[in-house]
């Protein structure tokens, strides 16, 4: 199966939920306030978000009006027009640093999937022949240790780690310092997910990035936080938190086949001013993909 066809396929709930509703909107032949009003109560709830709804509407109101629009298949266009607009158009791909190793953090609170985007990251990059290596920094969480030596040798990747409850910094330090004596080209970072309250959380990740940056001036080259996209608006929430304390590079959201809710990659991406790059569309490995705007679009309005 294609990536197209894959990404359509993990879309299938979100666009069984607007496709209906989307197919009998714009089969009217009048584009009036209630066409308007029923296209927010749609896009609202696919998760768009309330903010971001009201910009595409209102901008999409406008321009039908201006230029005097009166074909719904003119209509769907300047609704694909604004959704990639506002998603930036453009793949971003991670970006490599000048001299190696890359210092990937990967930020996200359990259950969001973190550890295997890891492991789905560190095979993706294994694949392009890179040399890989993960740093197990979820110390606190029974089992992530375990869990990310089981990616590292799936992926054929080098693993640092400390016993579980270890400081997760001393864990990264030893992992960007273990990947410069190593010749690696990427270092994938695990970071605690939970620990006892929000504040301490934060703390500890604040306390993360001055380690890695005393390791290696620079690092982190990327931050990325990974949310569920069943959660919905309360990924939005989550990130907004991590955004505060670290300034996020990227953002992957995995889970989009789980949800009949993927507008939220439309809200993230408005509401955070940080790009998606990559999405979670299955279990397997390769539906861990880069995310691509313009597919993203087309598969979410895609008529059947």
């Amino acid at each position: 199966m294609g990536l197209f066809n894959r990404l359509k396929a993990g879309l299938q709930k979100t666009r069984s939920n607007l496709l209906g509703r989307l197919g009998e909107l714009f089969s009217r032949s009048q584009f009036d306030d209630d066409f308007y009003d029923e296209l927010e109560e749609i896009l609202i709830g696919a998760d768009v978000g309330v903010e971001t709804t009201l910009e595409v509407v209102e901008k999409l109101r406008t321009q039908v009006k201006a230029a005097k629009v009166t074909e719904a298949a003119q209509v769907m266009e300047i609704l694909k027009k604004q959704l990639l607009e506002l998603l930036g158009n453009e793949r971003k791909p991670i970006e490599l640093a000048a001299e190696k190793p890359t210092v990937i953090l990967v930020l996200g609170v359990n259950g969001v999937g973190k550890t295997t985007t890891i492991g789905k990251l560190a095979s993706l990059f294994q694949a392009q022949g890179k040399k890989v290596m993960l740093a197990a920094g979820d110390t606190f969480r029974a089992a992530a240790i375990e869990q990310l030596e089981i990616w590292a040798s799936r992926s054929k990747s080098e693993l640092v780690k400390h016993q579980q409850g270890a400081d997760p910094s001393a864990v990264l330090f030893d992992g960007v310092n273990a990947a410069m004596a190593r010749g690696c080209d990427i270092l994938l970072c695990d970071t605690a997910g939970r620990l006892h309250n929000k504040t301490n959380l934060m703390e500890e990740l604040k306390k993360v990035l001055r380690v890695i940056g005393k390791a290696l001036p620079g690092a982190p080259h990327e931050i990325l936080l990974v949310l569920d996209a069943t959660t919905g608006q309360n990924a939005l929430a989550q990130a907004r938190v991590f955004n505060e304390v670290a300034p996020l590079t990227g953002v992957v959201l995995t889970k989009l086949d789980g949800t009949a809710k993927g507008g939220i990659v439309i809200a993230v991406a408005r509401e955070l001013k940080v790009p998606v790059k990559y999405i979670g569309v299955g279990e397997g490995i390769e539906d861990l993909q880069p995310f691509d705007p313009a597919a993203y679009v087309d598969g979410l309005l895609a008529q059947e």
